[in-house]
C-alpha cells in the first residue's frame, strides 16, 4: 500500500518546467509523511497497543452486549445481501462499469473547462490606459485622472485601500526597471489599485468599468493585467491570457493579419480589451532629404541627422557626454535639446540650421518635410518584426478560449510566405502543463500496474486493483463540474491523491480476496467475505480523508478559491471510488479469477508453495 502511493507522486520528480517546480514540494511532503506514518505503525503503533490495550475478564455484561447486532453489523448485513445479488449478474455489471464509467470520464476530461491555476476573487488589478496614438502626456494624464475617478466611483472610495498610476514612458535615466514596468510612450498610463477586502466581484467591475470608460472615452483602450506574481512568471511576459504574434519581414503585412485577427477575435463574446498591443499607427513627420541639393551646399546626412536629433528629441542617444563635478566626484550627463516650447509647428523645424554657427543652410533647404505614420513601438523576435493581439478572458476558462483561438488563426487560411501567426504566454503554459500532469499520471498507473504484478505474480490481479482508476477521475470530474470548478494544476493534484489513496484501498481489498482464493479456490465466496472483511477499513480511510479534505474543498476565507479544487477533487475520486472498491471490484475479482489456478506461479525451488519446490535433504549421522 505504501508503495503504491509512493509510486502515484514518483513522477513528479521527472517533470520539469513549471509544473515540476509546483508539484514537487507537494509530492515530497506527502511522500516523506507516508513514509513516517509507514515506519510509526511498525514500530511505535504496536508497542502503545500492547502497553494500553490490557486484557481484562469478560463480564457477563458484556458478553451481552457483544452478542448484539449494532448498526454497524446490520450495515454489513444489508451490503452483503446487496452484492449478493450483483454476484449473480457479475458479467453485465463489470462490462456496463468498465465501459460506461470509463467512457464519460474520457468524455468529461475532454469537455471539462481547463486552467493553469484556479481562479480566484483578487482585491488588486493592475490595468493599462492607451490613449489615441501620439497623446501628449498632459492629456494623456487628464484622461487618467477620469479613469482613477471611475475607479473610485463604481468601487467605492472608501473599499480602495491604494492606487498607484504613471503616465507617459519614464526617461532612460529614471530609476524603473521595464521588466516591471513597461509603457511604449506618452499616451500609455499603467494603474495599480488595491481594495480593502475581496468583497467586491472582479469581474463585474471590470466590465463595469470598461463599459463606462467606453462612453466616456471612446479612443481610449483598456486593458487588465496579471498583478500577482505568479500570474507574471507564468504569462511567460505576455501582458494578457490570450496574446498572438503576427511575425514576418513586412510590418505592413504583419499589421494587415493582426487587424484581421483584432476583428475575428472580436466576435467571441467573452473576449475583453482585443486590441494590437503595439501603436502601429503612431504620428510622425516624414524628412525626405534631397541629397543632391544637401552635397550642392555642403551639408551631408550625419549634420542633418544630428541637428534634427538635437532639436526634435535630445543627443542623449546619440552621443554621450558625461561631466565630472570635480568637488563631489559625481557624474551627470550632459545633453543637448531644444526646449519644446520652441518646436511647435512644422514651420519651426524647417527653419533648424544644419551647420555650426551659420544661419544658413536651414532643413527647409535640402529637404521636404510632411505628416505620415509610423509604428510607436518596435519589437523583434531576433531579427524579425512582430506585432502583438492581445485579449484578457472574462468568465470562461483559458482552454477553452485557446481552442476558439486556434481556430481563429486556422480561418486566416494559408499564409503568405514568411508570415507567421503563433500563440504566446499562459495558452503555451497550459499546453505544456497539462501535457506533463497527464503523462505523469499515467506513468504512475504503469508503475503501480507492473509493481503489482511483481507482487500477486499476476496480471490479472493487478488488472483487477487498477480497474477503480476510471471511477476516480469520473468522481473528481463530476465534483469539480458540479461546484464550478476548472481542471487546473490543483485539482489534477487532487485526482493523483486520490488515485494513490483508492488503489490503496483496492490492494486491501484485493490482498485478503486472493488469500482467500488461494485457500477456498472459490473466487465469488472469497470475494464476498474480502469485502465482508475489508468494509470497516475501508469505510473509515475515506471517511477521514474526506474529512481531512472538507474545510480545504469548501474554500472559506481569503485565498481558500486556490487551494479549493484540490479538495474537491479527491473527495469527489474517494466517493466514487470507495463505491467501486467495495461493490464493483470484488464482481471483477471473482469474474477474473474465477477460473483461476490455485497452484503457485513461483518458479523459486526454495518456495513451498511452488510446484519445483525441492525439500531440503536432512543428513543422519
Amino acid at each position: 500500500i505504501l508503495l503504491c502511493i509512493l509510486a502515484v507522486f514518483a513522477p513528479a520528480f521527472t517533470m520539469s518546467g513549471i509544473p515540476g517546480s509546483l508539484f514537487l514540494p507537494l509530492a515530497s511532503a506527502i511522500g516523506f509523511s507516508m513514509i513516517i506514518s509507514f515506519l510509526l505503525s511498525q514500530t511505535f503503533v504496536p508497542v502503545m497497543a500492547n502497553w494500553l490495550m490490557k486484557p481484562h475478564a469478560q463480564t457477563h455484561t458484556e458478553a451481552t452486549e457483544q452478542k448484539k447486532v449494532g448498526k454497524f453489523d446490520r450495515f454489513r448485513n444489508g451490503f452483503l445481501k446487496f452484492i449478493d445479488k450483483l454476484f449473480m449478474i457479475r458479467k453485465p455489471v463489470t462490462l456496463v462499469y468498465l465501459v460506461g464509467v470509463t467512457s464519460i470520464a474520457a468524455l468529461c476530461i475532454n469537455t471539462i473547462g481547463r486552467d493553469v491555476f484556479p481562479k480566484v476573487n483578487s482585491s488588486q488589478f493592475q490595468l493599462r490606459m492607451r490613449a489615441a496614438a501620439g497623446t501628449r502626456v498632459e492629456r494623456t494624464e487628464e484622461q487618467a485622472k477620469l479613469v482613477l475617478n471611475e475607479i473610485y466611483n463604481i468601487a467605492g472610495k472608501d473599499h480602495v485601500s491604494i492606487s498607484s498610476a504613471y503616465v507617459g514612458q519614464h526617461p532612460s535615466l529614471f530609476s524603473i526597471n521595464p521588466i516591471y514596468l513597461f509603457t511604449a510612450g506618452p499616451h500609455e498610463a499603467v494603474f495599480q489599485v488595491a481594495f480593502k477586502d475581496n468583497e467586491l466581484d472582479l469581474e463585474a467591475f471590470k466590465d463595469q468599468l470598461r463599459d463606462k470608460m467606453h462612453k466616456v472615452l471612446p479612443d481610449v483602450k483598456l486593458s487588465f493585467e496579471p498583478i500577482e506574481l505568479t500570474d507574471k512568471v507564468l504569462s511567460q511576459g505576455a501582458s494578457t491570457p490570450i496574446e498572438i504574434r503576427v511575425s514576418g519581414k513586412v510590418k505592413k503585412l504583419n499589421e494587415e493579419y493582426a487587424l484581421k485577427l483584432v476583428d475575428k477575435l472580436k466576435q467571441t463574446t467573452y473576449l475583453r480589451d482585443v486590441q494590437i498591443a503595439q501603436p502601429v499607427s503612431y504620428p510622425a513627420l516624414n524628412v525626405n532629404i534631397d541629397r543632391v541639393r544637401a552635397a550642392q551646399l555642403g551639408v551631408d546626412v550625419t549634420d542633418i541627422s544630428r541637428s534634427l536629433v538635437a532639436s526634435t528629441s535630445s543627443s542623449r542617444y546619440t552621443e554621450k557626454n558625461n561631466w565630472i563635478d570635480e568637488r563631489s566626484g559625481q557624474s551627470y550627463s550632459v545633453q543637448v535639446q531644444v526646449p519644446l516650447d520652441k518646436m511647435r509647428t512644422q514651420n519651426d523645424i524647417n527653419e533648424i540650421p544644419l551647420l555650426r554657427n551659420q544661419s544658413r543652410p536651414v532643413l527647409g533647404d535640402v529637404a521636404t518635410i510632411y505628416p505620415g505614420t509610423t509604428h510607436g513601438e518596435n519589437d523583434n523576435m531576433g531579427a524579425i518584426p512582430y506585432v502583438s493581439v492581445t485579449a484578457n478572458i472574462s468568465k470562461m476558462d483559458l482552454g477553452t478560449a485557446v481552442k476558439d483561438t486556434r481556430a481563429h488563426i486556422a480561418s486566416l487560411g494559408e499564409l503568405p510566405r514568411g508570415l507567421f501567426v503563433e500563440q504566446f504566454g499562459m495558452g503555451t503554459v497550459l499546453e505544456d502543463t497539462m501535457g506533463s500532469l497527464q503523462s505523469g499520471l499515467l506513468i504512475a498507473v504503469v508503475v503501480i500496474f507492473l509493481m503489482l504484478a511483481a507482487n500477486f505474480q499476476s496480471f490479472k490481479v493487478s488488472f483487477v486493483v487498477l480497474t477503480t482508476v476510471p471511477a476516480v477521475v469520473l468522481g473528481s470530474l463530476l465534483l469539480l463540474f458540479l461546484t464550478g470548478s476548472t481542471l487546473n494544476l490543483q485539482s489534477y493534484m487532487g485526482i493523483i491523491m486520490s488515485v494513490g489513496v483508492s488503489i490503496a484501498n483496492a490492494v486491501l481489498l484485493v490482498t485478503n480476496a486472493e488469500q482467500l482464493r488461494l485457500q477456498s479456490s472459490n473466487a465469488i465466496e472469497a470475494a464476498r467475505e474480502a469485502a465482508s472483511v475489508r468494509l470497516r477499513p475501508i469505510i473509515m480511510t475515506s471517511i477521514a480523508m474526506i474529512a481531512g479534505m472538507l474545510p480545504m474543498a469548501i474554500g472559506h476565507g481569503e485565498g481558500g478559491d486556490q487551494v479549493s479544487p484540490l479538495g474537491r477533487a479527491v473527495i469527489g475520486g474517494l466517493l466514487f471510488s470507495t463505491f467501486a472498491v467495495l461493490v464493483i471490484l470484488p464482481m471483477i475479482f471473482a469474474w477474473v479469477q474465477g477460473n483461476a489456478s490455485t497452484q503457485s506461479v513461483s518458479l523459486d525451488p526454495e518456495d513451498e508453495q511452488s510446484k519445483f519446490y525441492v525439500a531440503p535433504e536432512h543428513s543422519h549421522s
